[in-house]
């Protein structure tokens, strides 16, 4: 970046008579670290200044961040004052979003189009079973979910995926490599950054695993940490996709000048000089380290500092730096009554806003070292990829060998190009790894067909079919093996009810489960034979006493309508127990909603009743003409009516049926019932609810009733009681998984309907039986001599 700045300001071309400043933070590739130096230049102060804001910083324009994390953060704090910012290096394919990042750009291709890149490339090598590891970030969460979308349709799998912390765990490091180390899968993709990857490829050196074939993200395929010779074991081999290379002409000549005496005050290059030698150059006290003179000269073993034959990311920032140089240069060109801002004018060259320099940013376009370089609408550069191999280099440390190419202006068979004669593979072979060989095709072919892409375990299975005394040879019949294949998936197309044995050798049929008449199914049963019995000998009696004052009172022909609508409500129960079947499923719903309606239906027509009864005080009201038994019966019979119209609608047009649930618990298939139509299925339940706060208000408006007739306040009760239990039915059904839905739909009608029972008639029982001689009429009008 330094270069860049100095060149242009010598330039006699670019921004002649213009001198760029700059100011550089550390951001540690830390968010917050970021945050904290992002508000420090935007206050035009350093960090150890007040924090207070003396005024508008001189900031036009920021150069990166390098991680994705670090730059959504700074984006969004630079965002609110239209401050564009061009990174080198964040590739995450959130930052394309132009609502939330509308001042990104980057000179780093988008990471959807390297996920693009990496699918091709597992295609092309026939690499269907794969393993993914990402890093707990924004960068890896994204490129995992964009590689994921890039493999549906294809023949690649995915055995597992794991996550390396952000905060570096060892134990959790472990727990990954012994997934790796277990897995079948030899071919590993990788989504992190060398900062994590650094202490987890050290523990996994100690595990001492090799085979694994390694492909990288461009975010470490780069990283020359990992070029030292103790590498090369364990990850030669390795194949990734890299940024673009560059050329430099100057930046060789550069870096031999940079020394502490060139720059003293620059504590950069301070960190540099103790890094490469040591020593401390600035004489400070504070300093453990031994004093040097800065003005050594570079040695061998610094040949990594020195490497400037193909920059990468440094690349990148030599562009963005140029990308607002020209920019700069193209607004100052900007001639009064030609500029692209309101009425045609121009940015003052003494006074530029950062929106207006945005504005030339997104239109910039210009050539450096044979390479054009501009920005789309989104704010990306050209899609452009090296396909590195990491090799071992003639002093035995890794070398990065360019293999072939990745362009995303190409169309689509033309994109990827390999040097396959070229390549070296993991474990120093000359053939890629056996993720492509027959067993894992057809494990993978039969895992996508169970439609369980992340573990189908039966499927670990399928390789016995080739094992084994009289098994067939794969190796001497790929013909049979396929056959093999075929056979298997005809016979999960007519039975997907196959899981796994525990050591997983052989397949074995999933458990079925439903609500049987085992402890929950019984209990039920047993509950709803109760509630009926109870219900009959109920009827017994008043049909018994049916000449007594309390019966007559409380009109025993609407009791005896009530008492065997409960009947079938305790009833429709068991229609809920036991293997669901295409009659069982429809009537379940149905019956319990026409049985209950009734029900609900009866007792309205006895509130209306009891109303009409107790509000008719005038003489000559003739209300009750119009309740006399004919028209109760025709309130009965019409809104039952309805609610069998409703049911008959949804037998018609989408029925309930018989379902096999596989998705709660892959291990298991659930039986159940599924309703068909959720529209006809709330509105059965919504129907009974109307009708039952109608019958509740109505209730309620008749509870101050004379005398010691309490039957409004014994209906108002039970309805009560009735709403309590379907209000809470709702939310418990929803989250109910499997069997116990029906459970809960079972336990509903019982608990309902027993409530019905006892608030209805427990009272008039308790009169009939024990208190015989208050079941006069003179007691319940209140009229009995003191």
């Amino acid at each position: 970046m330094r270069l860049a700045v100095e060149e242009i300001n010598q330039s006699a071309e670019l921004l002649p008579n213009y001198t760029l400043g700059y100011k550089i933070f550390d951001s540690c590739a830390y968010p917050l670290t970021g945050q904290r130096a992002a508000v420090a230049v935007l206050n035009g102060l350093s960090e150890d200044d007040s924090p207070m804001c003396s005024g508008a910083s001189p900031l036009l324009a920021v150069i990166g961040e390098s991680g994705s994390a670090q730059s959504i953060v700074v984006s969004r704090i630079l965002q609110p004052f239209r401050i564009p910012m061009i990174s080198y290096f964040s590739s995450c394919a959130c930052l394309t979003d132009r609502r939330q990042y509308p001042t990104f750009f980057r000179v780093i291709p988008n990471d959807d189009y390297q996920v693009k890149a990496i699918a091709q490339l597992l295609l092309h090598f026939n690499w269907t079973w794969v393993g993914l590891v990402r890093g707990d970030h924004e960068y890896g969460r994204f490129a995992v979910q964009g590689l994921l979308r890039e493999l549906q349709g294809t023949k690649v799998c995915v055995a597992y995926l794991e996550m390396i912390p952000l905060l570096y765990n060892r134990k959790r490091a472990l727990e990954i490599m012994q997934v790796m180390r277990s897995s079948s899968a030899k071919v590993v993709v990788v989504f992190s950054a060398e900062g994590e990857m650094t202490p987890f490829l050290r523990d996994y050196m100690k595990q001492n695993i090799t085979g694994i074939q390694w492909v990288a993200s461009e975010a470490w395929v780069t990283a020359s940490v990992f070029t030292g010779s103790e590498y090369y074991p364990y990850l030669g081999g390795t194949i990734g996709f890299g940024i673009r290379k560059g050329h430099i002409s100057r930046l060789s000549d550069y870096l031999q000048k940079v020394n502490p005496q060139t720059y003293p005050n620059n504590i950069l290059v301070k960190e540099l000089w103790e890094a490469l030698y040591g020593c401390n150059p600035s004489l400070s006290p504070d300093s453990h380290l031994p004093p040097c003179s800065g003005q050594e000269s570079l040695l061998k073993q610094h040949s990594a500092y020195m490497n400037t034959s193909s920059p990468r990311v440094a690349y990148n920032v030599y562009k963005a730096v140029y990308a607002i140089a020209h920019s700069l240069h193209n607004l100052l060109l900007c001639h009064p009554g030609s500029g692209p801002f309101q009425n045609n004018s121009c940015a003052q060259s003494n006074n530029i806003h950062p929106w207006q320099l945005q504005h030339y940013i997104q239109e910039v376009t210009f050539n450096i070292a044979r390479e054009e370089v501009n920005f789309d609408l989104k704010g990306d550069s050209i899609p452009y990829y090296d396909i590195l191999n990491w090799q071992r280099g003639t002093g035995g440390n890794i070398e990065f060998v360019n293999v072939g190419l990745f362009d995303g202006t190409k169309p689509g068979r033309e994109e990827l190009v390999i040097q396959e004669d070229r390549i070296m593979w993991a474990g120093h072979q000359s053939e890629a790894s056996c993720s492509h060989c027959v067993f894992t095709f057809i494990r993978c072919q039969l895992l996508k067909f169970c439609r369980l892409r992340w573990r189908c375990w039966c499927l670990y299975a399928v390789p016995a079919v080739f094992q084994g005394p009289g098994r067939l040879s794969v190796v001497g019949s790929l013909s049979a093996a396929l056959t093999v294949y075929h056979v298997t998936v005809a016979k999960l197309a007519m039975r997907q009810d196959f899981w796994s044995n525990n050591d997983r050798t052989a397949c074995i049929p999933k458990k079925v489960e439903f609500l049987a008449y085992d402890s929950v199914g019984l209990a039920l049963t047993v509950i709803s034979v109760m509630g009926a019995c109870l219900t009959i000998v109920v009827f017994a009696v008043f049909f018994y006493h049916r000449n007594t004052a309390i019966v007559r009172v409380n009109n025993s022909e609407l009791s005896f309508f009530i008492l065997f609508a409960l009947t079938l409500c305790f009833l429709c129960s068991l229609v809920f127990i036991g293997e669901p079947t295409t009659w069982s499923c429809m009537l379940r719903h149905t019956a319990f909603s026409i049985t209950f309606s009734l029900c609900i239906s009866c007792i309205l027509g006895k509130t209306l009743v009891v109303l009409a009864a107790f509000t008719a005080t005038r003489p000559g009201d003739n209300i009750m003409k119009w309740l006399g038994p004919k028209q109760q019966r025709a309130i009965i019979f019409s809104c039952t009516l309805i609610q069998v119209v409703i049911c008959t609608a949804w037998l018609i047009n989408a029925p309930p049926f018989p379902s096999r649930n596989t998705q709660y618990e892959r291990s298991k298939i659930i039986l159940e019932c599924s309703v068909g139509s959720s529209l006809a299925f709330w509105c059965v339940l919504g129907y009974i609810g109307l009708q039952a706060c109608l019958c509740f208000v109505l209730a309620f408006l008749a509870r101050r009733l004379p005398g010691k007739f309490n039957e409004a306040k014994f209906i108002t009760f039970s309805i009560l009681i009735f709403c309590a239990v379907w209000l809470a039915f709702i939310p418990a059904y929803i989250s109910s998984p499997g069997i116990y839905a029906d459970s809960v739909e079972s336990f509903a009608i019982l608990a309902s309907s027993f409530g019905l029972l006892f608030c209805l008639f427990a009272p008039k029982c308790y009169i009939i039986l024990l208190k015989p001689e208050k079941n006069t009429k003179q007691h319940l009008m209140g009229k009995e001599k003191k």
